[in-house]
């Protein structure tokens, strides 16, 4: 049975870091490109950041992010992690990890497997 477990989120105010991590098993976890998601009360799920299969060597961000957070991943533990400095209001959501074996790295729809969510929420 696979599962993806996230860990991490909080609250924390405007210009703070959180650390979020996502540990899978029941999956070879090197073979899947492993992403992270989130969603607000009331919008869609949207596309945060990915990284590649197997060693991370390229990742992706969405545009609202950029500079800001960090996605890398540790084979050995079977975790992906994403790293979130400088944080704003506008990324309080409820944060989502999921792997893929196929598919584009943006669309939800690509990924087989998500996690149940670690909320995120950010204050002024």
């Amino acid at each position: 049975q696979v599962q993806l477990v996230e860990s991490g989120g909080g609250s924390v105010q405007a210009g703070g870091s959180l650390r979020l991590s996502c540990v899978a098993s029941g999956l070879t976890f090197s073979t899947y490109r492993m992403g992270w998601f989130r969603q607000a009360p009331g919008k869609e799920r949207e596309f945060v950041a990915a990284i590649s299969r197997p060693a991370g060597v390229s990742t992706y961000y969405a545009d609202s992010v950029k500079g800001r957070f960090t996605i890398s991943r540790d084979n050995a533990k079977n975790t992906v992690y994403l790293q979130m400095n400088s944080l704003e209001p506008e990324d309080s959501a409820e944060y989502y990890c999921a792997g893929s074996r196929s598919g584009t790295y943006y669309d939800p729809d690509s990924y087989d497997y998500w996690g149940q969510g670690t909320q995120v929420t950010v204050s002024l």
